[in-house]
């Protein structure tokens, strides 16, 4: 492999590289970068006047809207263009709704200002202060971190690490369903620590880690308190629990099954009347009136009950940020020990979830009830597969070494019996007898929260763990991707809440909703940019050879260099044959070129 240096001290890698092109090739590939960055403005421009001219849509929270928000995304958002006209508009849509979260917070708390970013527009009475709400923290940092501007991220990471969301109690335990006092900044759970890391592998800054990693570390302390199983002799004994609610997922089967399982206060759930008490907002006042609830005050809240569980979703946030505090305390060996202890940490979690969560027969990781619960079953295995299963994945906690014993959990993501559907993702296997997609629950209807968990679980089983994907599987990630753009709908475009798998043709809820990811999907997901802490990224797209006839991406500020791609089937039109080539620029200059678009070109650079 021929390495090549260039001015500016970039140096390339790669399994086709510049080298082998000539110079007129040379210039019409810069040309043709030229026209689509152009044609990439141009439909931007188009689809924000078409964004801003929308009725009936929430007002901004923030400072960005029909005023500047043209001139702010173009500035700062990563352009992107393709053959494919209607994920080209979706992706823009999604900058112009983030635009409208990023919001300026004065905290009278603390008399300082922060950048905050929000998911519902207001202050909802579950938010903080601010009206920012950890739930989608962790998919809003995987977005928001493709800024041009780190300032965003920098505050908001600080607003919940250190300042008054990390102290305030949340002002909703008194009414909101839990008799656990906690801070604002874990009213849901989340993994913001993971989302700095991932944050700063784009925009590195060494001074500000090592200044904000002590929080980091409280913030972690505060879920190892407050969060696990503290019944030393339950199996469950230190994994991390969670109320359905509290994971942002209001209602799930796992939880239906342990409470018809249990006795005493929860003997009101049978499997015959369960969906009376259990299945959407309108049934937990029934609840609230039982017998059960009046002899058992405390395992009810307002009829829901204070049933914990122990799932694959909240024990991979934690596995995600202990492994991203040892990273970051790795990086630069700011703190070898530390490093190693959180290393050791992460180690423990990854092997409690492996031999208790992971069913063998079922082959998917399932979710417990916690051992420590004051009412109901402790221990007991919900056998359910449900979409959180696939959680693991998204923070590569499975062992490389071993992962093909827990790979056929994605024949599942693929089966009519199991979470695919006509419009998308199910939250929830159709083959289990209380599956319903039409309650205001989990038991199946479609949430985008889970499509962004779970989609880059699947690239990553993909690209980190096969290394080699097949058509068939490129062609179901790229198939699920399709169907989250479509449902957006097409003549006024939208972002909600939920959706129906089985003929959703658009999500219903909220408009315009910030509780999900869509940029990072297309950039990190399906076109493969692996950023890295390392002065360098990879490219490894799963996209479809056959798919798109072309694609731009560029614009990224990338460690204080910026990045250009572009791939095409067609070069030049004049001329015959496959020209396929996906090209690379870093500031302005072209460096590195492949035939393939699905092998891995990496491009390595030193400041």
């Amino acid at each position: 492999m021929k390495l090549i240096n260039h001015p500016g001290a970039i140096l390339i890698t790669g399994l086709f590289l510049l080298a082998s092109c000539s110079n007129r090739s040379t210039h019409l590939y810069t040309s043709e970068l030229a026209r689509l960055k152009e044609a990439s403005k141009s439909n931007l421009s188009a689809h924000v006047d078409e964004f801003n001219a929308y009725k009936n849509r929430p007002e901004s929270d923030g400072p960005f809207n029909a005023s500047n928000n043209k001139t702010f995304l173009q500035e700062n958002i990563p352009l992107f263009t393709s053959s494919d006209a209607g994920i080209t508009r979706v992706y823009n849509y999604r900058w112009w709704m983030i635009s409208k979260h990023l919001k300026s917070y004065n905290d009278p708390e603390d008399s300082k200002s922060y950048w905050v970013v929000t998911e519902f527009f207001g202050v909802k009475p579950w938010a903080s202060l601010s009206g920012a709400i950890t739930c989608p923290a962790g998919h809003q940092f995987y977005d928001v971190r493709w800024l041009r501007d780190d300032t965003f991220l920098k505050s908001y990471a600080d607003y919940f690490m250190r300042g008054s969301a990390s102290r305030l109690n949340q002002r909703e335990n008194g009414n909101f369903l839990t008799y656990l006092s906690r801070p604002e900044s874990h009213h849901f759970s989340s993994w913001m620590i993971n989302g700095v890391e991932a944050f700063q592998k784009i925009h590195p800054d060494q001074a500000w880690t090592r200044d904000i990693l002590p929080s980091l570390e409280k913030h972690q302390q505060v879920w190892d308190s407050l969060f696990t199983v503290k019944n030393p002799s339950a199996r469950t004994a230190g994994m991390y629990k969670i109320l359905d609610l509290y994971d942002g997922m209001e209602f799930s089967l796992s939880a239906v099954l342990g409470l018809i399982h249990s006795d005493g206060a929860y003997s009101l759930y049978t499997k015959d009347n369960w969906r009376d008490y259990y299945l959407g907002w309108e049934t937990t006042g029934k609840a609230a009136q039982s017998q059960q609830a009046k002899e058992y005050p405390k395992a009810f809240r307002k009829g829901y009950p204070d049933y914990y569980l122990v799932r694959p979703s909240v024990n991979s946030y934690a596995y995600g940020n202990l492994q991203s505090l040892a990273n970051l305390y790795r990086r630069d060996q700011i703190s070898n020990e530390k490093a190693r202890y959180y290393e050791q940490r992460a180690l423990a979690v990854q092997k409690k979830t492996l031999a208790v969560l992971w069913n063998k027969d079922d082959q998917f990781f399932n979710t417990y009830s916690a051992g420590d619960n004051a009412f109901g079953a402790g221990d007991y295995e919900a056998r359910v597969r449900e979409s959180v299963g696939y959680t693991p994945w998204y923070f590569h906690m499975i062992p490389a070494s071993s992962y093909k014993d827990y790979s056929r959990s994605w024949d599942m993501f693929a089966s009519r019996k199991g979470f695919y559907h006509n419009a998308g993702m199910t939250t929830a296997e159709q083959q289990h007898p209380y599956y319903n997609e039409r309650a205001y629950a989990w038991n199946g209807r479609g949430w985008p929260f889970e499509n962004s968990v779970v989609y880059k679980g699947y690239a990553n089983f993909l690209r980190t763990y096969k290394k080699t994907a097949s058509a068939s599987e490129k062609a179901l990630l790229y198939d699920y991707v399709a169907k989250l753009a479509q449902m957006h709908g097409s003549e006024q475009l939208n972002i909600g809440e939920w959706y129906i798998p089985s003929d959703g043709k658009t999500f219903g809820g909220e408009s315009d909703y910030f509780h999900s990811t869509f940029p990072d999907i297309i950039i990190e997901d399906l076109l493969g940019f692996q950023a890295s802490h390392e002065s360098g990224f990879s490219l490894a797209p799963l996209l479809p050879e056959n798919q798109w006839d072309y694609f731009y991406l560029g614009n990224i500020r990338y460690h204080h260099h910026d990045v250009d791609i572009v791939w095409k089937k067609d070069w030049n039109p004049h001329k015959p044959g496959n020209q396929s080539r996906l090209c690379v620029w870093v500031d302005q200059k072209l460096v590195a070129s492949q035939e393939s678009l699905n092998n891995v070109l990496q491009v390595k650079m030193k400041h």
